[in-house]
């Protein structure tokens, strides 16, 4: 058992160990309860098969410290009391673990799938060790139990799940008066990749290859908090000039989005002159990444234990690119009708953002101050770099906040390479070969990322937990939809901008 620290320390690149508590069935809601009541979010929860029984991990952070619940679940009495009136997203955690392990949430308010879809086998949870066949599928025989809207003039639209564009399927259902939208409901989960299960038997080297495609736009965020999960449970140590590495990366990650985002949400409003612009500033930078890393989307850089690149990037050229995006927002929010398109559109206030679980932009421009880079350090990004909010909580709050961190993120970017001089990271690759358990939280650009990984006596990973920012944040785009007209969605869903990938894992 470890006490829990009173303040913030200066990053020494591993994170003092989850304090870790044994509760049982009766005692985990209060334990829960509790922890929330203090400050603590829940980051996520986690099913484990052992040879016996299964466990749940509760795992809870608030700034500087960090919490797991572990609670023994008899494989013959599968079930768990269900937090879902304590916490939305411990109701979703509950839902998933429900359908791919077959533990029930008992009284849960919500009880219908949410991973599984209707024509998946009854009885066959994919993550089960005995799940290795794969039954034939069936019809459609438990349905998404979309509400139905009822009154004068009220009509439904059904957007997806397949799209127009180069997108991964998604459902949206809008109860619609007019133009404005009374309800929307939406289902995801059309894809499940089995992404966890994969990591299962490998060494924590080769998962790295794998957390880079988890989602294809946030490779560093992913493979960062997956080598920082190993670390925290193998207890390696990591050199602060391969942090500052690692710290570079992240930034660069968060610019090339950002600065995609301020082109799309202008080419939304039909301000396509703008977007052109923002295109070509963004494939600058991914030629800068290429130029740093040997691939555009910096794959190859983040090692368990360390971090390596081939070069700086120029700090000219990013302050050059820096100067033509201030530009860009300036020209676009100078222009009356793309503010009028932006301001109260979609908005999301900050109870509701805050009751959900927001994280990352969508929750910082509803007012929410909540950065792991402040709140969860591994690297001290000195005195250029702090945390943005807004207050709107509509699209003109969410470019903003993109807008305003994207500044910062150059800022720090300098600070980086001046500190890191000449240096470009060790590459020191970790071995691991005795058990532990470990959970990372890092700032990816969407928001909070967070992996949790056991491993086994030899080192090899028995399970891996990911967790993208977007699993919270969906729930959020509905209840900003609400009185939103419905030609807006396109312009909604993009200021918002989850990822399909990192959701349905």
């Amino acid at each position: 058992m470890h006490t829990e620290p009173t303040g913030h320390t200066e990053p020494t690149g591993r994170t003092e160990p989850a304090v870790l508590r044994i509760v049982t069935r009766e005692e985990v809601r209060d334990a829960a309860s509790a922890l929330l009541s203090e400050g603590h979010r829940l980051v996520l929860m986690a099913c484990h098969e052992d040879d016996d029984q299964f466990r749940v991990i509760y795992a809870f952070a608030r700034p500087g410290v960090r919490v797991e619940l572990s609670l023994a679940v008899p494989r013959d009495d599968a079930w768990i009391p269900s937090l879902a009136l304590l916490s939305l997203s411990a109701g979703n955690f509950e839902r998933e673990i429900r359908d791919l392990y077959g533990v029930e949430p008992r009284d849960h308010p919500q009880p219908h799938r949410l991973v599984r879809h209707g024509h998946w086998p009854r009885g066959w949870y994919p993550m089960l060790r005995s799940a290795a066949v794969v039954p034939e599928f069936e019809p459609d025989v438990e349905s998404f139990p979309f509400v139905e809207v009822e009154g004068p003039g009220v009509y439904e639209i059904a957007v997806g799940p397949i799209h127009a564009g180069i997108i991964e399927p998604g459902h949206f259902r809008f109860s619609v008066v007019g133009e404005t939208i009374v309800r929307m409901e939406a289902r995801q989960w059309y894809l499940h990749r089995g992404v966890e299960k994969l990591f299962e038997g490998l060494r924590p080297a080769a998962g790295i290859a794998l957390a880079e495609q988890i989602t294809g736009d946030t490779v560093v965020g992913h493979s960062l908090a997956f080598a920082m999960a190993v670390e925290d449970a193998a207890g390696i140590e990591v050199s602060e000039h391969d942090r500052m590495v690692r710290a570079l990366l992240l930034e660069m990650e968060r610019i090339y989005n950002h600065v995609t985002d301020l082109g799309s949400l202008a080419n939304d409003v039909g301000f396509s002159i703008v977007d052109a612009h923002a295109q070509a500033l963004r494939e600058q930078l991914l030629r800068m990444n290429n130029t740093m890393t040997g691939h555009r989307y910096l794959r190859g850089a983040i090692t368990v234990g360390g971090a390596r690149i081939r070069s700086l990037p120029s700090t000219d050229e990013l302050q050059r690119i820096h100067a033509a995006v201030e530009e860009l927002v300036a020209v676009t929010l100078s222009h009356a009708i793309v503010r009028g398109r932006f301001t109260g559109t979609a908005t999301l206030p900050l109870t509701q953002a805050e009751m959900i679980g927001t994280l990352g932009y969508v929750a910082r421009a509803s007012g929410v101050d909540t950065d792991a880079r402040r709140d969860h350090p591994f690297i001290n990004l000195g005195e250029v770099f702090h945390v943005v909010t807004e207050e709107g909580g509509d699209v003109l709050a969410r470019y903003r906040v993109r807008a305003r961190e994207f500044s910062v993120s150059i800022a720090v970017l300098v600070e980086l390479c001046a500190r890191l001089g000449q240096n470009t990271g060790s590459g020191t690759i970790a071995d691991p070969t005795t058990e532990g358990a470990g959970f990372s939280l890092v700032e990816g650009w969407r928001g909070t990322i967070s992996h949790r990984v056991e491993l086994g006596a030899d080192g090899t990973l028995s399970r891996v937990k990911v967790v993208d920012p977007s699993f919270f944040n969906w729930p959020s785009l509905p209840v900003a939809l609400s009185e939103t007209i419905v030609p807006d969605f396109p312009l909604a869903n993009k200021s918002f901008n989850q990822s399909y990938a990192g959701n349905d894992l």
